[in-house]
């Protein structure tokens, strides 16, 4: 299908599908796609045709349907390989999510790549799942963290990153898309920054890719993770992304099945990548789902996408910048998401109080406390567009928030 457009009376054009979503019930403005998007009727569709009338293992069944249902799940690989460039489909490693691909780069790569005195290069805004892995493998093998800072705006700061490299930095791990400012990083150039100096690059791909089209080899980066719940396919399932030289170096991460070529108590070998890396019956429909979610983000277009969230969030922060008590993050060109402070109340009563108006947005450090303290604010409060918001959605958080500021004061 291709987008549906219509008038925002703004004069912009914008996407009109939310009829593709069932779970969106009329007059409720969901704006925490940053936190997980809503399905589209073809990915639940697709999710409930595996369970339903073709389910069966993949890998190791001889009969029919789990040789068609492994045709598949390897078809899902294909499909994630062309949505973000890669040249083979065998340098993709299906995952639970970002959170468990960056894991299994610090486990595996990192644990047999790096030693005491190298060096990682992380940044300010990165979200949890892309510091604590680093500090679990300091802590176990003596690497050194450093953390770039960020712009006036909330971009990270490419000039002091690149001041602080040195050949001792072995990778620079960053998020493509702040998931609590909406930053883009010019990745590109963190690609070239790292490679001057040796290091490999690492981007947390989960915000940009449902916002924009992604191609790994322009990039020129090394690994690259997202999740698929946040691209509108389905919990528990995510893409580890490496160059197959990468993959190739990399030992097992976790043991069992499907990923021994042969197996004695004395001695193992494993198989080539991506099986090596997939332990155990995997998750079968989260990848026929995933398929289902590129297939339906490629109709509409990336471009068409990220042109629809910019004029969001260019409405939001016009509304919200000419409320006196509000504090806006990040910078004005943000990808899909505005973050936001007002002044005498805490995050968590402005959700609360848009909630009794059926506006839904997340509250809280949104995993990044970092980032917060950097901010000097506790928590954030943060509106989130996809595909299926409109001009009727910031209008509704207009009105929730000029509540707020009337019940408080």
């Amino acid at each position: 299908m291709g987008p549906s457009l219509s008038r925002n009376g703004r004069g912009a054009e914008a996407l009109d599908l939310l009829a593709d979503f069932p779970a969106i019930p009329g007059g409720w403005a969901y704006l925490d796609t940053a936190a997980t998007a809503q399905k589209p009727q073809a990915v639940i569709d697709a999710i409930a045709r595996a369970y339903d009338t073709t389910y069966a293992t993949v890998h190791r069944g001889v009969y029919q349907r789990s040789a068609d249902m492994t045709l598949a799940y390897e078809a899902a690989r294909k499909r994630v390989a062309r949505f973000i460039g890669a040249a083979s489909a065998d340098e993709i490693v299906f995952v639970r999510g970002a959170t468990e691909g960056i894991n299994l780069v610090a486990e595996s790569w990192g644990g047999s790549q790096l030693k005491a005195g190298d060096r990682i290069l992380l940044s300010t805004l990165e979200h949890h799942s892309n510091i604590v892995p680093w500090q679990l493998l300091r802590d176990r093998t003596g690497i050194e963290i450093d953390v770039a800072p960020l712009t006036g705006d909330g971009r990270i700061d490419l000039d002091a990153a690149e001041a602080m490299l040195t050949e001792r930095h072995k990778l620079v791990a960053l998020a493509h898309v702040s998931n609590v400012l909406g930053s883009v990083l010019d990745a590109k150039r963190a690609a070239a920054m790292a490679h001057r100096v040796g290091a490999k690059l690492l981007l947390d791909g989960c915000q940009a890719v449902p916002r924009m089209a992604v191609d790994v080899a322009e990039i020129g980066c090394d690994f690259y993770v997202f999740s698929a719940h946040k691209l509108y396919g389905p919990t528990g399932f995510g893409v580890l992304w490496a160059r197959g030289e990468i993959l190739d170096a990399m030992p097992p991460w976790q043991g069992g099945g499907a990923m021994i070529d042969r197996a004695t108590f004395e001695r193992t070998t494993y198989m080539p990548a991506p099986a090596r890396f997939e332990a155990g019956t995997p998750h079968i429909v989260g990848a026929l789902g995933l398929h289902a979610a590129i297939d339906y983000v490629e109709a509409i277009g990336l471009d068409a996408i990220h042109a629809h969230e910019s004029a969001l969030v260019r409405m939001t922060r016009e509304r919200l910048g000419a409320i006196n008590s509000v504090r806006l993050f990040g910078p004005d060109d943000s990808a899909g998401i505005v973050s936001f402070a007002i002044e005498g109340v805490h995050p968590h009563d402005v959700g609360t109080i848009l909630d009794e108006e059926r506006v839904a947005i997340r509250a809280g450090h949104h995993c990044a406390q970092p980032l917060m303290d950097a901010l000097g604010v506790p928590a954030t409060a943060r509106a989130s567009f996809g595909v299926y918001n409109s001009a009727a959605d910031v209008d509704a958080l207009a009105r929730g928030i000029e509540r707020v500021t009337r019940i408080f004061g």
